[in-house]
């Protein structure tokens, strides 16, 4: 029998290319290789969500921001075409009035439109009702455009009122569309877009009212009529993708839709576990509620207390307030007058990108957190800000902290209520009751903009930067609220969060308990006698 031969141990050679790269590095690899290859197979998705977006909240933020540019335009010409008519001016408090008329019918359209949204979506799908609203923008922009040619400032007032009604329209249906045709785990993703649209559209009304851009008096009608170019790219793209997963499968019962949308969408592999939960859903959906239904339904009680929690907490955080002041903040600090636009376009850019932040931190931190968190993180800006305001005209120091603050509150607001807020009211509600809930806060929300607008200059007139103390308090206790009474919902089929709500929460089980402890130690003392 042959000697065997002694093995021979060579040292391992980690730049040899045979050998294997260290575990670090190999698991950066799998990461990039999941997310490139995810990028791949949900190409169509992202795609779509750009596509909403769009021709969703992005014309809402556009036309919230862009009448402030031209007022003053707009005002002369309501004068010089009144002038022509009746051979005299108008008088200043008829032309103040007009003015405020115009502005604020704006919010009365989406109010209208918020109304007729529920019952749309219902009969003729998420798709085909935004695709007539790019009609109605369309229509609009052409008689917005052409305001100026014909001399009739009642064309700017009527485009105003239907310009609302299609914001109402995209304010319901933008969100649920989007949240509606994403998978599971990108679901807290496509629903932080619409509050980075929302914020996209505000930069985008920005930019287009500066001077150099469309700003100017020549060209006012062309800024106005703009958000039509975003209406008509939707229009002649949004045929190219489906109807929504849910709503083909639960309300119109067509499996073989809804699977098709779901490959087109996610890609061709199984996505049977999505199907399953879309499946259960249905076998727990009676019919589709009215709002009038939705408000008795003691079932969706606890879901219906975080929706108002969560629109109110929208309305009254402060940030209409903070972006009054920032002028004032900006011209203490010592920027030039013709400045100001410009450091005003930072701040909505800030906004821009902390929406933007949310998005990619939404699925790993979760809904609750980043509402709670950021719930308080801005009730302590708001006080800080309050202090520095209160003392910047004594304390040069104190203006550049109000500066640094003001983009502060900015990001936490992106960051936290502004993008989580739309992914908590989409994902507590089932496919039946979502179009009301919807209804119910557009309504709320539209209702808010208008008392915020009429009350909020007497607060400030009143309280002067002290009224940032009332809404340090909204925040505060809408965090304390969130944070006691919100289940997570990051990574759960409508199902799992509705029987996390039909149960009760570890805050109020406490609660409870020690309610019947007090109670039978009170029975106690009065029956020991």
């Amino acid at each position: 029998m042959a000697a065997k031969e002694p093995e021979t141990h060579l040292p391992f050679q980690p730049d040899s290319p045979s050998s294997f790269p260290s575990p670090p590095k190999a698991a950066f690899w799998c990461r990039m290789e999941g997310r490139f290859s995810g990028l791949i197979r949900h190409r169509k998705f992202y795609q779509m969500i750009l596509v909403l977006g769009i021709g969703g909240n992005l014309q809402i933020g556009y036309q919230i921001s862009v009448i402030n540019y031209p007022s003053m335009y707009i005002k002369k010409f309501m004068n010089e075409t009144w002038l022509e008519r009746s051979g005299s001016p108008l008088p200043e408090g008829a032309l103040l009035f007009l003015w405020s008329f115009i502005v604020s019918i704006y919010g009365a359209g989406g109010l209208l439109g918020c109304l007729c949204s529920a019952y749309l979506t219902v009969k003729y799908g998420k798709k085909r009702t935004m695709l007539g609203t790019d009609l109605l923008i369309l229509a609009t922009a052409l008689l917005v455009a052409f305001s100026k040619r014909a001399k009739s400032f009642e064309m700017i007032l009527i485009g105003r009122f239907l310009f609302g009604v299609s914001a109402g329209f995209c304010l319901t249906i933008h969100p649920q569309y989007a949240g509606e045709v994403s998978p599971k785990k990108l679901r807290g993703f496509a629903n932080a877009t619409s509050a980075f649209f929302w914020s996209l559209g505000k930069s985008w009304g920005q930019i287009l009212g500066l001077r150099e851009c469309l700003g100017t008096e020549s060209s006012w009608p062309s800024l106005l009529a703009f958000i039509g170019a975003t209406a008509f790219l939707q229009l002649l793209t949004l045929p190219f993708f489906p109807e929504s997963p849910p709503y083909l499968l639960i309300q119109k019962g067509n499996e073989g839709a809804c699977v098709k949308a779901m490959h087109q969408l996610w890609g061709q592999e199984d996505h049977q576990q999505e199907l399953s939960d879309l499946k259960q859903e249905a076998e727990n959906s009676t019919k589709v509620l009215s709002a009038r239904d939705l408000l008795r339904d003691q079932s969706l009680r606890r879901q219906l207390h975080i929706l108002v929690a969560v629109v109110v907490t929208l309305q009254l955080c402060g940030i209409n307030a903070v972006y009054f002041y920032t002028f004032e903040v900006f011209r203490t600090a010592g920027f030039a007058e013709d400045l100001l636009p410009y450091v005003s376009l930072g701040v909505g850019f800030c906004e821009l990108l902390s929406s933007f932040l949310c998005i990619l931190t939404i699925e790993r931190f979760g809904r609750r957190t980043l509402l709670w968190q950021g719930c308080g993180m801005m009730a302590l800006v708001l006080f800080l800000l309050t202090v520095t305001l209160s003392v910047q005209n004594k304390s040069h120091w104190a203006s550049y902290c109000s500066v640094t603050l003001v983009f502060l509150f900015v990001l936490f607001f992106g960051i936290g209520p502004n993008g989580a807020s739309m992914s908590v009211m989409m994902e507590i509600f089932s496919q039946s009751s979502r179009p009301a809930a919807f209804l119910i806060g557009g309504c709320l929300n539209w209702a808010g903009l208008f008392v915020i607008g009429i009350t909020f200059p007497f607060a400030v007139d009143a309280l002067g930067p002290f009224c940032f103390l009332l809404f340090m308090a909204v925040l505060v206790g809408s965090g304390i609220f969130f944070y006691l009474f919100l289940p997570e919902t990051k990574g759960k089929s409508i199902v799992e969060i509705t029987e996390e709500f039909s149960n009760p929460s570890p805050f109020q089980k406490r609660l409870t308990s020690a309610l019947r402890t007090g109670f039978r130690d009170d029975l106690s003392a009065y029956t020991s006698f």
